[in-house]
């Protein structure tokens, strides 16, 4: 059966916010432990800690640190569950050295099976029960509602959310017999063909357009008191109050571009069953670049990149795709090399990143490799230009 994830946002009252925020803290501590442990008995004894060691060591843990005994003990072990997935993300090189979390990056706990809360909803709003900590009232909506499987409490921007996990049926998602090639870029965020016409979907630049505000708001925190670890400073009221403004101005900024990332991939799913892309690796192409004379530059073209959500794209469409019974394609680029082929005689003619215009020395053939020959075309009318500024609720 198909899974979906269902986020709600919690609104509990004062005596339940202070629990919550005491669990989150006794999973940050015991986070902690485990990372400590595993390292302390490899570097002194020798000897490699695993996950299951840990998990059946739990009880004679609660019985020294009685207060962990408030705590459901499914959710210890998928605090454990954690550590083992960070250290094995280190040992295979796909992430960094797991380090201690303080309360600031530490985000919440999990309940990994069906014990310890239940769900009093449709998928319309509705009421979280927690195990000693009570029923939470909680708002949101789902477009599908199933059986509930797990449960999340996270806590982001001084707020309270529970990202739950459902089992839903067979989604029906309409769509065409449509095939289509897409791909992406800063200026134009999607320059979608079917081999005959030709449609653009402009870059919305949501972060763009707040620069300013963030500046403006930046500069309330210049003359505060800000926090400083080695100092053992703390950051003053008005600081908070400045940073507060900030984050709801980011937060904002992340909720439109996943808005748009959604109406644009349900609105292509919705007419095409084939998609084709260009496979990107956007971890690497948003990697901070080495010290150098062109430093600055990369970092902008970074944060357009990232403005435009490329990763969020891909996946928005290929699950949507996938769900709707369609096709997928991601095209290798570093074997193909679409930038380099001519596409009417496929002669391949090396270019560099500051040559924008495609002139193929074999035939002659010249085309813009942002594709504004296509604005520039005649046919320009005849085509579908996406719109990226409808109004409407999130389709997930």
């Amino acid at each position: 059966m198909p899974v979906r994830r269902v986020t709600f946002r919690l609104y509990p009252n004062k005596k339940q916010e202070q629990v919550l925020r005491y669990h989150r803290k006794l999973h940050k501590d015991l986070y902690n432990a485990a990372v400590c442990n595993r390292f302390t008995q490899y570097q002194k004894f020798g000897h490699a800690v695993d996950y299951f060691e840990q998990q059946n060591s739990l009880p004679a843990f609660k019985e020294v640190w009685i207060e962990y005994k408030e705590c459901n003990c499914m959710t210890l072990q998928a605090t454990l569950k954690r550590v083992d997935f960070a250290f094995g993300r280190w040992f295979k090189g796909l992430g960094k050295r797991p380090k201690y979390k303080s309360i600031r990056h530490y985000g919440g706990w999990s309940y990994p099976s069906k014990t310890g809360w239940k769900v009093h909803t449709t998928g319309d709003n509705g009421y979280l029960e927690l195990a000693k900590i009570g029923s939470i009232q909680m708002r949101g909506k789902a477009r599908t509602w199933g059986k509930p499987t797990t449960c999340t409490i996270v806590y982001r921007n001084s707020k309270w959310y529970a990202s739950i996990t459902i089992e839903v049926e067979k989604i029906a998602r309409a769509t065409g017999i449509g095939a289509i090639g897409i791909d992406f870029g800063c200026k134009v965020a999607l320059a979608v063909t079917n081999g005959e016409t030709h449609s653009f979907v402009e870059a919305p630049k949501f972060l763009r357009k707040a620069e300013a505000k963030i500046k403006h708001l930046s500069k309330g925190k210049r003359r505060q008191t800000a926090p400083n670890r080695k100092k053992k400073q703390k950051a003053s009221s008005r600081w908070k109050k400045a940073q507060a403004k900030i984050s709801k101005v980011t937060r904002k900024v992340a909720n439109y571009r996943q808005n748009w990332v959604h109406q644009v991939a349900a609105e292509l799913v919705s007419s095409n069953s084939f998609v084709a892309t260009e496979k990107l690796e956007v971890s690497k192409m948003t990697r901070q670049a080495k010290k150098g004379k062109r430093k600055k530059q990369k970092a902008g073209l970074s944060k357009s990149i990232l403005d435009v959500g490329f990763g969020m794209l891909r996946s928005a469409i290929k699950y949507k795709v996938t769900e709707a019974g369609g096709v997928f394609v991601e095209v290798p680029t570093k074997t193909v090399k679409p930038s380099q082929t001519c596409p009417n005689c496929g002669n391949q003619h090396q270019k560099t990143l500051d040559e924008r215009v495609h002139q193929c020395k074999l035939c002659g053939f010249t085309l813009d490799r942002e594709c504004d020959s296509f604005w520039r075309n005649p046919q320009r009318e005849d085509s579908r230009l996406l719109s990226s500024n409808r109004k409407g609720r999130v389709r997930t």
